[in-house]
């Protein structure tokens, strides 16, 4: 059954759960986030007609005044697909999803989103044009309720949240039966559940997750997938890194995998499941 949910813009109508994943940051930059150097606010966005809805387009940059991790590199997505980002420990993966949030500093390259240039703008800039972001771990307030976390991811709206927080209760029924309940006390995937619920709650034109199935059951990962599916399939695109690569090819539009910072193999999902190489070095043969 499709749903057309109301988040769906009107342009097109604490915890770390496990020490699986992406290990980018600390191979980039052994402190962490601590000396990463976000886009700070009074950048402006500019017209750039064209292309992709999103875009990264090709991407230099690393943490702080620290090594480059990004060369190069990109990675984009349109309208209703789903984009899937794999490759390696270490290949840049969420790196590359945080320089197109706006977490660090380009020292090259563009991000583009609904025809405009957002190079300048800095991460929350990027939440009030439309991005959703869902990062791998401290993704949720655990001393707030289910329902509370929801209410925040509302912040920037003015109007009435309730038709959007009823949409994602249809979407994940276990946050209905839990509204009450402390985040803190959920299980790792409901976590994720509540994570991108919030994000949702922003009615984004484009919701980019960060190893959204890290740490949980495969029965889980699949329950996951099918609501990240309903999701696009409303129309807002889904930029998504994953440590399941074969998993996440499955049900990828289009697929970039990255080794060191550098686009190695992009295509269709299909595509890249089919590949003999990316097959042999990513996918266990």
């Amino acid at each position: 059954m499709r749903h057309e949910y109301f988040w769906k813009n009107e342009a097109m109508s604490s915890d770390p759960y496990s020490d699986r994943g992406n290990k980018d940051l600390s191979l980039g930059n052994p402190q962490g986030m601590g000396t990463a150097t976000p886009v700070t606010s009074g950048g402006r966005a500019s017209s750039a007609p064209g292309g992709p809805f999103l875009i990264g387009d090709k991407m230099t940059g690393g943490y702080g005044a620290g090594p480059d991790i990004l060369h190069d590199c990109t990675i984009a997505v349109d309208r209703g697909e789903i984009a899937v980002i794999v490759g390696p420990n270490g290949a840049g993966k969420s790196t590359g999803m945080k320089a197109v949030f706006g977490m660090l500093n380009l020292r090259g390259g563009h991000v583009r989103l609904d025809g405009e240039e957002i190079t300048a703008l800095s991460p929350q800039d990027r939440v009030a044009k439309g991005m959703g972001f869902v990062p791998q771990t401290s993704n949720i307030f655990t001393s707030m309720t289910v329902e509370e976390n929801l209410e925040m991811g509302a912040f920037i709206r003015t109007d009435d949240i309730r038709p959007t927080m009823e949409q994602i209760y249809d979407l994940f029924p276990i946050l209905r039966e839990k509204r009450r309940q402390s985040a803190g006390e959920l299980s790792g995937g409901q976590r994720q559940q509540v994570a991108v619920g919030r994000a949702l709650m922003t009615q984004p034109k484009v919701l980019m997750l960060d190893e959204p199935t890290a740490g949980v059951s495969p029965i889980v990962m699949d329950e996951l997938f099918d609501r990240i599916i309903e999701v696009a399939r409303t129309g807002i695109p889904i930029l998504m890194v994953e440590q399941n690569a074969r998993q996440a090819l499955e049900i990828a539009d289009k697929g970039y995998v990255l080794v060191q910072g550098r686009n190695a193999y992009s295509g269709t999902g299909k595509e890249l499941l089919a590949d003999p190489e990316v097959r042999k070095s990513f996918l266990g043969g």
